[in-house]
């Protein structure tokens, strides 16, 4: 049986429909909005994983091509690997949907997004998200929902819903929010320096589109009435968590109570041995399930702390922000480099300066564009003490480095300014939470350290919560334990002036909007103590990039000169720089883009093109060579592929009675020009210069 849901979402029909298509999955639904369309399915196993102690929940975001009418590139022609936009799509969908599955839900479930079709005004990736949801609650998986996802943008002060690519385009914020109607679950994105109060906005017009498409969901499960399946609650032995209390709770209590990540770990991991060994031979297959009653008793306890004596784990007060220290120019050889470092979290910023032929090229759904401005993170095993195989680049570090990569952007000088390629690397090299805001520090501080024209410090800092009933405490800065016990993360980057990036995902149902403007607030006053800092280290881009950078040059010529300056097969562009050894890339509109760690080759390939288009002008002096030898004159190029003839008359003050005893073939000399013809013939003189140069002589017309 079909069933199709439409609603009316930012002046536009969306519609839910499922019945047609992937019939054997648990749950599938197709979302159509304009003419964008995505297939989502989720699909749980029958068999239960053994022996994992985490949900297995995997989601898959696919761009297909033939989705935009295109044919992928390459040889093999088919899509590949999940590109970063993939990526950064399926952990759109993953983030908001993995807290609503039953705590002890342990069956291997999957969620997969194609998309089918897509025009060029809508994006598919928040349909996917919705959809994700739409396909789990008609299925018999259970899940807490339904939630949905929207985007957000703000355009002349009007929030829109969904907006268009050209919208987007126009906005100064872009936001995903994700929610059920009770509460927001998911927000981020990036802003140009946006208020508090404006993000807090547009997270309400948000949320009454997150409720409309929650109803419409709702109306699709009423005609389905699928039966969930039921989650088995495990059954704990007689006794045995009483008796792990008894013997462990009090030694947690004073293990938590060390400061030092490292020696409280290791506290809680000799507990932990000595507990299970204690109780092997009343309880000889409980290893597992003693664990966890430790780890939930640890968990109690932290929240406990910090609710009722406001303590945190490493003993700092709920807004207290951890010691930081920042450096700069570290790294000798680099363009820029700085090291952050805040409590036991640690990032390594270094700055790249590249030319136009360093641009990413993105071959996307909407077509192929460059990306001038990049930032990577890696989340080495070393920077938690850990030894791990590395096994290419983690969707972790994609998800952390865009988010780090958005927090700088509004900074980032336009090309016209500073024509580079810029590539920022946070290298993190110790991490005890928060480490893609320290990342946010770093790169700032190595933008200025590299001289780039950054006019701004932009810093980071990641918020939690605390909540038990009324009790709620917001805590700045948080650390990594304080992250997986706690009820929220909640980052936050921007300059003096406003948010530039978010990123908020809640464990619980949802929170306030009162708890999320206090927690803003906290988070305004947490920037503005790290930015203090950082700016006493460096506050303003240096004045000089660095010697190891290359030197670019920009101009531009007529656009009827380029062939000219290229030449036959490139012939003439390749003479250029194999004689100056710098980088040239002349673009349709003729700008030219010279690019050389040396400054004299950058200065001699720009005289050297410029002379290529040089018109002739009367009256001008000019070097010239001396290409052939008559007997009424010599003929000297003066400019490239550019000859006069010199009259035998105007080669010396006195008279010549024969060429070849003033200049030869191959022969430097200086002219002038006297005339311009009507044919185009040009008439130089030597003689002219001489007579300026000598007084006693009668002088000629004036010479520019």
């Amino acid at each position: 049986m079909v069933i199709t849901k439409s609603t009316e979402i930012g002046g536009k029909t969306l519609t839910i429909e499922t019945g047609k298509m992937a019939k054997q999955a648990n749950g599938a639904v197709t979302v159509q909005y304009g003419d964008t369309m995505v297939l989502v399915t989720a699909v749980a196993a029958e068999e239960k994983s053994d022996n994992l102690d985490f949900f297995p929940l995997s989601v898959e975001y696919r761009e297909k091509m033939f989705s935009a009418g295109r044919i992928p590139g390459g040889f093999i022609k088919r899509e590949g690997r999940p590109s970063d936009k993939e990526i950064l799509s399926a952990r759109l969908i993953d983030r908001p949907i993995r807290p609503l599955f039953p705590e002890n839900f342990r069956y291997e479930t999957q969620i997969i997004a194609n998309t089918l079709s897509v025009d060029r005004d809508n994006s598919p990736d928040v349909l996917a998200g919705l959809g994700s949801s739409a396909a789990l609650a008609i299925s018999n998986i259970p899940f807490n929902g339904p939630i949905a996802t929207v985007r957000i943008a703000r355009v002349d002060n009007n929030f829109i819903i969904n907006p268009t690519f050209s919208e987007m385009e126009k906005s100064e914020l872009e936001l995903v929010v994700a929610g059920s109607d009770e509460s927001i679950i998911m927000v981020e994105g990036e802003a140009k320096e946006i208020s508090e109060q404006v993000l807090l906005d547009a997270i309400d017009y948000a949320h009454e589109a997150i409720k409309k498409l929650n109803a419409l969901q709702r109306e699709m499960m009423s005609e389905i009435k699928v039966e969930k399946r039921i989650v088995e609650v495990e059954e704990l032995p007689e006794n045995l968590e009483q008796k792990v209390i008894e013997k462990a709770r009090n030694a947690i209590c004073k293990s938590i109570e060390i400061t030092d990540k490292a020696e409280r770990r290791q506290a809680l991991k000799s507990l932990q041995t000595d507990t299970i060994a204690e109780l092997a031979e009343e309880y000889p297959e409980s290893e597992k399930q003693i664990k966890n009653i430790l780890h939930d008793i640890e968990k109690t306890e932290v929240r406990r702390m910090i609710l009722d004596k406001k303590i945190r784990l490493d003993g700092r007060t709920p807004v207290e922000i951890r010691p930081i220290t920042c450096e700069t120019g570290l790294l000798p050889r680099t363009h820029g480099s700085a090291l952050f470092t805040r409590g036991q979290t640690q990032a390594l910023g270094v700055v790249t300066l590249g030319t136009k032929g360093d641009e990413q090229i993105i071959d996307a759904l909407e077509g192929e564009s460059s990306k001038r401005y990049l930032l990577h993170y890696n989340f080495p095993p070393f920077c938690t003490g850990e030894a791990k195989p590395i096994r290419g680049v983690s969707r972790r570090e994609v998800g952390h480095g865009n988010l780090a990569e958005r927090a700088l952007k509004p900074v980032i000088p336009q090309s016209e300014k500073f024509p580079y390629t810029i590539r920022i690397v946070s290298e993190v090299l110790e991490s005890n939470g928060s480490s893609s805001m320290a990342s946010v520090c770093a790169g700032s501080l190595a933008l200025m350290d590299a001289g780039v024209p950054v006019n701004e410090t932009v810093a980071g800092i990641a918020m939690g919560l605390i909540k038990e009933d009324d009790k709620v405490v917001i805590l700045s800065d948080i650390l990594g334990d304080e992250d997986h016990l706690g009820d929220m993360d909640f980052k936050v980057a921007g300059t003096k002036n406003g948010i530039t990036a978010v990123q908020m995902d809640i464990k619980i149902e949802g929170i306030s909007k009162k708890i999320m403007a206090e927690a803003l607030a906290q988070a305004n006053k947490g920037r503005a103590h790290i930015m203090g800092i950082m700016n006493e280290t460096i506050s303003e881009a240096r004045a000089e990039i660095s010697r190891w950078a290359p030197r670019i040059l920009e101009f531009s010529i007529p656009i009827d000169k380029i062939g000219a300056i290229i030449g036959p097969g490139g012939k003439t562009i390749r003479g250029i720089i194999e004689k100056t050894g710098v980088e040239i890339d002349i673009s349709d509109a003729g700008v030219v883009t010279i690019a050389s760690v040396e400054v004299d080759a950058a200065e001699t390939a720009r005289n050297i093109i410029k002379s290529m288009i040089e018109e002739p002008e009367i009256g001008k002096a000019y070097k010239g060579i001396v290409k052939r030898v008559k007997d009424f004159g010599a003929f000297v190029e003066f400019l490239p592929g550019k000859e006069g003839m010199v009259h035998i008359s105007e080669l010396e003050l006195t008279r010549t009675n024969k060429v070849t005893d003033v200049v030869k073939e191959g022969d430097s000399i200086d002219v002038v020009i006297l005339n311009i013809g009507n044919d185009g013939k040009i008439a130089l003189s030597r003689k002219a210069l001489l007579k300026k140069e000598n007084p006693t002589q009668d002088q000629p017309a004036e010479i520019k």
